[in-house]
């Protein structure tokens, strides 16, 4: 069952104790990983770089549609931005809650493949009553006009702040962030235009008020200066203390 929408994967019910998985770490693994997976370790079409193991994790060559792990090996599972590549995603999604039982759950949004398309990314992801639907891009003709990571993934975080402000005010823009307990449900492919048109269909206002946060005037006032004062302290963090 869905537990909350996290502010980022950084905001994770995890305790001091707990022995954490990682599927899909990549060029950017979680520090709170003891262990981290990944399939392809000799190509990064799936990823932006070279795999990266920090010093504290085990890392291990694996798919994540069969783990190899006994039953509730680990206390929480980390998989950010991987299940819009996977082949079988109920598969996937079912070792982890089996190697688990707790878990947070990353990807693009529709907004964010729409923007930020990959040629890797297989489906296209959105929560809807706080289940994961997915749609293969094939299947409902997903045709992205242009690409613009470059704007939004490079340009706009090093170069504008209110942009940065706007990344963890309004992160569900383009990100779907999803921490769960026990299990996870997930529609693939549902054939039901109540979740299709969603997906291929203009966003109204009502669709806008259902996936998007409003605020009150205060409110937002006060969730951008909070993002304001993190974004100082990240930059003193990595400035300052550095040196």
């Amino acid at each position: 069952m869905k537990l909350r929408n996290p502010s980022s994967r950084f905001d994770l019910s995890i305790k001091p104790t707990d022995r954490v998985l990682e599927v899909g770490g990549g060029h950017n693994p979680h520090p709170r990983a003891n262990v981290v997976v990944d399939k392809f370790v000799d190509s990064n079409y799936h990823r932006s770089g070279d795999i990266k193991v920090l010093i504290h994790q085990q890392f291990l060559s694996a798919d994540g549609e069969e783990l190899p792990f006994e039953d509730k090996s680990f206390d929480y599972v980390i998989c950010a931005q991987v299940l819009e590549h996977v082949d079988d995603p109920i598969r996937f999604v079912k070792e982890q809650v089996r190697v688990s039982s707790m878990g947070y759950m990353e990807t693009p949004s529709i907004i964010g493949e729409f923007l930020i398309p990959k040629e890797s990314h297989r489906w296209i992801l959105q929560e809807i009553d706080n289940k994961i639907v997915m749609y293969d891009k094939e299947q409902i003709g997903f045709r992205p006009i242009m690409d613009f990571g470059y704007v939004f993934q490079e340009f706009l975080p090093k170069n504008s702040l209110g942009f940065k402000i706007m990344q963890q005010t309004h992160s569900e823009l383009t990100m779907m962030k999803y921490e769960w307990q026990d299990d996870l449900e997930i529609l693939v492919n549902p054939d039901s235009s109540y979740y299709r048109d969603f997906f291929t269909k203009p966003w109204d206002e009502e669709a806008c008020n259902r996936f998007l946060y409003k605020r009150t005037l205060g409110k937002e006032a006060l969730s951008s200066f909070s993002a304001f004062l993190d974004i100082c302290r990240s930059v003193f963090k990595s400035k300052v203390l550095r040196r």
